[in-house]
């Protein structure tokens, strides 16, 4: 397992990524098509920026990538790309929504790679994750064209059956998707909404 690992992070490196974890969206995106060119993206938890490294060459020149992260900073472009724009802020005050909504009031999709500050207390964990998962849920809600996507990072667990089926009352479709590139030994998973309506 760890030599799979040591293969994804060596080919982060290899092609100008700064995390490995560009792999786990890439192999959605391969299969399920759900960024598209000229879309406009929101990148919840967006450093170190692989992925919106990654969604802004999908979507390209004519798209927008917007990312939110509590450690702001800067995104680099790769090849032809979609503009970046990253802001420091947190996804739980309305001071950084409204600054979302003033970038751009409504995105194509929102995807979220969020995880919390792990304590090693599995359950305070998984309460954190799903928590982060949820509020992903809500901005989604709020912010999505109709027919938009969203795809979250979630950690399987006691909530997280509920949290799928609350994905579900959003979209006409939903997967479960378990990159190649996670752990195997980890309960990460994604969840793939597609074809957003407002209720």
């Amino acid at each position: 397992m760890k030599q799979i690992q040591d293969h994804y992070f060596k080919k982060a490196q290899k092609e100008g990524y700064p995390a490995r974890s560009v792999y786990k969206l890439e192999e959605a995106q391969d299969k399920y098509r759900f960024l598209k060119n000229g879309d406009k993206v929101l990148d919840l938890g967006c450093q170190p920026g692989s992925w919106s490294m990654y969604a802004g060459q999908i979507v390209g020149p004519t798209g927008l990538i917007v990312g939110i992260d509590l450690h702001g900073g800067r995104v680099n472009r790769k090849g032809q790309s979609a503009e970046i724009k990253v802001l420091k802020g947190d996804i739980y005050n309305i001071e950084s929504l409204d600054a979302l909504k003033e970038i751009c009031p409504e995105y194509s999709a929102v995807i979220s790679d969020m995880a919390p500050h792990t304590t090693g207390n599995k359950w305070s964990d998984q309460q954190q994750s799903i928590n982060l998962s949820r509020r992903a849920l809500e901005l989604a809600d709020m912010l999505l064209i109709e027919g938009g996507s969203f795809y979250c990072k979630v950690f399987e667990g006691e909530d997280f059956k509920e949290f799928v089926d609350n994905v579900r009352k959003f979209f006409k479709k939903v997967q479960v998707v378990k990159p190649k590139s996670s752990r195997k030994e980890s309960r990460e998973v994604f969840i793939l909404g597609l074809g957003f309506f407002r209720q």
